[in-house]
C-alpha cells in the first residue's frame, strides 16, 4: 500500500471511531447517550489502536501532523514527506468525521443544542484561555510524543522507521496512552493532541448541511493546532537531549 493512502485510510477510521463515539454519547436519543468520559475516552483509544494496526506497516502510522513535523523538524523525516502526510491527515479526518454524522444524521436534527452539534466535530475548552488552552494542547502532546518514543525502543530512525510505526503489538501501549492522556489531561479542552483530529472535522462542520448548527468557532481553530505541534516539538528535543 501507499504510505499516503496508508495514513489516509489509518486518520479515516480513526475519526469515523472518534467523532462516532462522541456522537453516541452526547446526542439526544441514541444508544450510547449519557455514557459520558470513560466511553469517550476508552473509544478514542482504541480508535487510535485500529488506525495505527492499518497504517503502521506501510506508512509508520504518524496519522497525526504534531508526529510528521516534530519529526521532520529534528531531521528524522524528510520534510519533502511531510506536506503529502500532512494533507492525508487532514483529508482522512474529513471523511472520517463526515461518515460519522451521515450515520448520526438523524440525531442531530433532533439536538436542539447548537453547541452539541458542534461536539463530535471538534475540540472546545471549558474555560477560554489562549494561554491555557495551548499549554494543555502542548502538555498532552508532548507525553504523547515523548513516551511513543521509548515505546518505539528509543529509537529514531529513517522515513519509515517513525515512533509509531510497530504494527499491532506496538498499536496496544499506545492506545493505552491516549487513554490515560485522555482521562488525565482531557478535561480542560477535550485533548485535540492531533491537529487534523480538530482541524479536518471543523471543516466538515462548517460544510456539512446540518440545521441550526451554528457556527464553526474558528477564533478557536488555531488553538488544537498550534498547542500540539509546539508540544510535539518539544517532546522531540527534550528526547534527542536525553537518549543520544
Amino acid at each position: 500500500m501507499n504510505p499516503l493512502l496508508a495514513e489516509f485510510i489509518g486518520t479515516t477510521v480513526l475519526l469515523l471511531l472518534g467523532t462516532g463515539v462522541v456522537a453516541n454519547v452526547i446526542l439526544p436519543g441514541t444508544k450510547g447517550n449519557g455514557g459520558g468520559l470513560i466511553a469517550i475516552t476508552t473509544a478514542w483509544a482504541l480508535a487510535v489502536f485500529c488506525g495505527v494496526v492499518i497504517a503502521g506497516p506501510y506508512s509508520g502510522a504518524h496519522l497525526n501532523p504534531a508526529v510528521t513535523v516534530g519529526l521532520a523538524a529534528v531531521g528524522k523525516f524528510e520534510w519533502a514527506l511531510a506536506p503529502g502526510y500532512i494533507l492525508a491527515h487532514v483529508g482522512g479526518a474529513m471523511l472520517g468525521s463526515g461518515m460519522a454524522w451521515f450515520m448520526y444524521r438523524h440525531h442531530f436534527e433532533f439536538t436542539q443544542d447548537p453547541g452539541l452539534k458542534r461536539a463530535p466535530f471538534c475540540t472546545d475548552p471549558t474555560v477560554k484561555n489562549p494561554l491555557t488552552n495551548v499549554f494543555s494542547e502542548a502538555l498532552g502532546t508532548f507525553v504523547l510524543l515523548f513516551v511513543i518514543y521509548f515505546i518505539a525502543g528509543a529509537q529514531l530512525e529513517g522515513a519509515q522507521k517513525t515512533p509509531i510505526g510497530l504494527g499491532s503489538i506496538g498499536a496496544i501501549p499506545v492506545a493505552f496512552l491516549v487513554w490515560v492522556i485522555g482521562l488525565a489531561l482531557g478535561g480542560t479542552t477535550g485533548y485535540a493532541i492531533n491537529p487534523a483530529r480538530d482541524l479536518g472535522p471543523r471543516i466538515m462542520h462548517q460544510l456539512l448541511p446540518i440545521k441550526g448548527k451554528g457556527d464553526s468557532d474558528w477564533g478557536y481553530a488555531w488553538v488544537p493546532v498550534v498547542g500540539p505541534i509546539l508540544g510535539a516539538l518539544l517532546a522531540a528535543g527534550l528526547f534527542l537531549l536525553v537518549v543520544p
